[in-house]
């Protein structure tokens, strides 16, 4: 890798990945690699879908690129394809494509910032959101940001106390926007108290604001729903989506409801880049939607998911280097204690990695991470599990290495 810049803050590992089919990449040497991260959480039907590789192909040969002068009947399928998946509340609503989850979520910001004449934002302390622009930077000028840390506590069948310290410190009465991330937490699946978003959501609504839901990685059957915010019987006004959108394709999209698209359209936003509405993008969106359905992956993702779960939990009680287990759907993470075991996460990554496994990482927070394709074969999920059960075996036996 000798001319290409590295600035994604990862260590490059090494082996040189030359094709992928389903869930299993392939170096180089041809040793085989089950991938469970779908890529970058992207490629949520498996690598080189069929499907997808054909519409590509054949929307190549129609139009790929046309500007946003100009319309196309592609562009409106794929709009429709995406608006159908959020039910009737989107039944009148308006979609735009554009090329990345940060920019969709951008986007989204800025349009509720035109459409409620109010100056703060707020969001959850955990959550990504975007890697640039407001959204990304979180400005305390800009945004209100709530640690929710008291309210893992709290149990979850009782109402929030309205004199809450956390609900007490928020300015609701100058919030645009409540701009939800629901779970994802930066890839550390940190999942918030179901009765603290509904408050939250509720004092947003009723003081005029707008509930924006970044969809980008918990979208597209995730979490064992066509997206995240159903978990927490949310109605959203916008919708920001990418990565499964495109299944690998450079593809984001936002989608707003009938209401909130005129209102932004009477406040005479303008927004326009290069790629946005392109055919191709479309079409690669309206036939990955398509295979969703047709394959059942939404509800394979919640029950093979909650399979998953069960076995990893199964491993902790067997473990004592593994604190907590957690998840939703097809996105679980496993945390390790800090004080227990000689094994770091990144070791355990490493070692999973020379027995055949892409695994996500965070080693500041002793964390690893699992979000495959939602194609994944209960087989490979076991494989896994037994991978990780000796790694963490041989690794309580010897404490003197990693």
């Amino acid at each position: 890798m000798e001319h290409v810049l590295r600035c994604s803050g990862y260590d490059l590992i090494t082996s040189s990945m030359v094709r992928a089919v389903g869930c299993t990449f392939y170096d180089e040497s041809d040793r085989a690699y089950i991938d469970f991260e779908s890529g970058v959480w992207c490629a949520g039907l498996g690598h080189g879908h069929p499907d997808v590789s054909e519409a590509i192909r054949r929307q190549m040969d129609a139009i790929t690129h046309i500007g946003y002068r100009y319309s196309s009947g592609t562009v409106e399928r794929g709009a429709a394809a995406v608006l159908s998946t959020l039910g009737p509340r989107y039944d009148d609503g308006k979609c735009v494509f554009l090329s990345s989850g940060s920019e969709a979520v951008e986007f989204a910001v800025q349009a509720a910032r035109k459409v409620v004449d109010k100056p703060l934002f707020l969001a959850l302390d955990d959550a990504y959101l975007s890697a640039y622009g407001s959204s990304g930077r979180r400005d305390p000028r800009e945004w209100t940001r709530v640690d929710w840390t008291p309210c893992a506590q709290c149990a979850d069948d009782d109402p929030c106390d309205p004199d809450c310290s956390v609900l007490r410190r928020i300015p609701f009465g100058r919030i645009a926007a409540f701009a939800f991330e629901p779970g994802n937490s930066g890839g550390l699946v940190r999942l918030p108290p179901h009765k603290l978003i509904q408050a939250l959501s509720s004092r947003v609504t009723e003081q005029g604001g707008l509930i924006v839901i970044d969809e980008v990685t918990t979208g597209f059957g995730r979490t064992g729903a066509w997206y995240g915010h159903e978990h927490y019987g949310l109605h959203p006004d916008v919708v920001a989506m990418g990565k499964g959108l495109g299944n690998g394709y450079p593809v984001s999209a936002v989608a707003m409801t009938g209401d909130a698209a005129q209102r932004l359209t009477a406040s005479g936003f303008h927004y326009a880049q290069s790629h946005q509405n392109d055919p191709l993008a479309c079409t690669v969106a309206a036939t990955v939607i398509d295979a969703i359905r047709r394959q059942g992956l939404v509800q394979r993702s919640r029950e093979i998911g909650a399979a998953f779960l069960s076995s990893l939990r199964d491993l902790a009680t067997k473990h004592t280097a593994v604190c907590d287990v957690r998840g939703r759907g097809l996105m679980i993470a496993i945390e390790l204690r800090q004080d227990v075991g000689p094994l770091s996460a990144a070791a355990v990554c490493r070692q999973l990695f020379e027995r055949g496994f892409l695994v996500g990482c965070k080693p500041q927070n002793r964390l690893l991470r699992f979000y495959p394709p939602l194609i994944i074969e209960a087989r490979d999920l076991s494989r896994l599990i037994d991978a990780l059960d000796a790694i963490l075996t041989s690794g309580a036996a010897n404490p003197s290495g990693s």
